[in-house]
């Protein structure tokens, strides 16, 4: 019988995490090792979006079996504040400890950008090492254009992102990007050319959600039977520019409007915006929660809300659309004319959407869905067929695993002394 084929994913970030890149890392790992391949994954503890490690079950290293799957955490350096030199020193801890883990010996290694240093480290190993591996650079955000959009950094941090943002892609056999307009954006603004480039969307890594009963979901929030709830979930960054939706409650209760904004989740900009909003009652502030109620509260919300800070408009895909179009809810993206949020949601015909930082248009469209329950619940239903027809967790696996597979062959495996594979990884 035939050797599995064996896979390393290096990533910052696994379940049980719920935001950000987790999930998909996640279920690609699982979905992998499911179809016969030997999978392991160095990652490090739980910590995002909260930026917060565990208040126990952290060590040096820690290695588990989950759902077949070798887990490796490393300890790695976690800012309270991640921004500018700690962000980066948080990246090269985390690079440093994957780059002397014991790997294995994969056929195939799969890095995941965030973390770009990291990513770094771990190409320099696979590329460079004794034993030369094939690499393929999962990007789910760019660096390079989110400076560039966030206005963090100046011109000379941004050169040189870019410039180790541009070998790095250069340097793997393959680059996979989450989104038709990436690959635009790499040859335009990040100088890479479009070679070994693929397309692979993020699927939606929830279950579809049995009936809930909103009414009693609404309650155990505290929400009430007239509120027009708008719920942002995932994570409080800069490049959400949610003091916007900050602005938007204060005018709600100007007004005496209905609206009322939710915000769950973690991030850096939390404390900030919790301080700014003060006792504003238009608006509340969730930790982040467990998946069965993360989804109970989506499916119960009246909106669902994408926010981006203007400039934001081709740095990254807003993992939030995937689980929000499988809610059934209708989305209202406060972003700019031309973004890729706004491409995405008008492509699945799941919402409505207006100017970034403009509070005033942000509140009216949210009052007027309020409003119209038939409208809402039509633009919830499109989301939801969006979802089945694009998003199909199956699908998106199995084109990865043709990826990872077509490197792994070309590593001339045949060439290579059998392996002795341990299941006991921590270093």
């Amino acid at each position: 019988m035939s050797q599995p084929l064996s896979v390393t994913i290096i990533g910052l970030n696994y379940q049980p995490e719920t935001t950000g890149n987790a999930p998909y890392t996640s279920s690609l790992a699982e979905g992998l090792q499911s179809r016969g391949w030997e999978t392991h994954v160095i990652t490090t503890f739980p910590h995002y979006p909260t930026w917060r490690l565990p208040s126990q079950g952290v060590a040096w290293s820690a290695s588990s079996a989950e759902s077949g799957v070798l887990v490796d955490r490393k300890l790695h350096y976690v800012p309270g504040s991640p921004r500018g030199y700690r962000r980066l020193l948080s990246e090269v801890s985390f690079g440093l400890r994957a780059l002397a883990a014991r790997w294995g010996q994969p056929d195939v290694v799969l890095l995941v950008s965030p973390a770009l240093f990291a990513s770094v480290f771990g190409l320099i190993r696979a590329k460079f090492g004794f034993r030369r591996t094939p690499v393929v650079l999962w990007v789910q955000d760019i660096y390079t254009v989110g400076l560039e959009e966030t206005a963090q950094g100046g011109k000379l941090v941004t050169g040189v992102v870019r410039r180790v943002e541009r070998w790095l892609m250069r340097n793997s056999d393959e680059v996979v990007v989450i989104h038709e307009r990436f690959a635009e954006v790499l040859s335009e603004r990040v100088g890479v050319a479009a070679g070994p480039l693929s397309v692979v969307r993020n699927w939606t890594h929830l279950p579809e959600l049995p009936p809930v009963d909103r009414d009693a979901v609404r309650r155990t929030f505290g929400w009430s039977p007239s509120d027009v709830v708008v719920l942002h979930a995932g994570n409080m960054g800069v490049k959400q520019g949610l003091e916007n939706v900050v602005e938007a409650a204060r005018l709600s209760v100007e007004r005496s409007s209905p609206v009322r904004f939710v915000l769950l989740g973690g991030g850096s900009e939390r404390d900030r915006l919790i301080a700014t909003a003060g006792e504003l009652a238009s608006i509340d502030f969730l930790e982040t929660l467990e998946e069965e109620r993360y989804q109970a509260a989506m499916a119960s919300a009246d909106i669902l809300l994408v926010n981006e800070k203007s400039g934001v408009a081709s740095m990254a895909v807003p993992s939030k659309l995937t689980s929000y179009f499988s809610s059934g809810r209708p989305v209202l993206a406060a972003t700019d004319p031309g973004s890729i949020t706004e491409s995405e949601v008008k492509a699945a015909g799941a919402g409505v959407v207006v100017a970034a930082d403009d509070p005033t248009a942000l509140l009216r469209e949210a009052e007027a869905l309020g409003a119209d329950p038939a409208r809402a619940g039509e633009l919830g239903a499109r989301g939801r067929a969006f979802r089945r027809a694009n998003l199909a967790e199956e699908a998106g696996i199995e084109r990865y695993a043709q990826v990872l597979t077509a490197h792994a062959v070309r590593g001339n495996r045949k060439h290579r002394s059998p392996r002795s594979r341990s299941r006991s990884l921590g270093n």
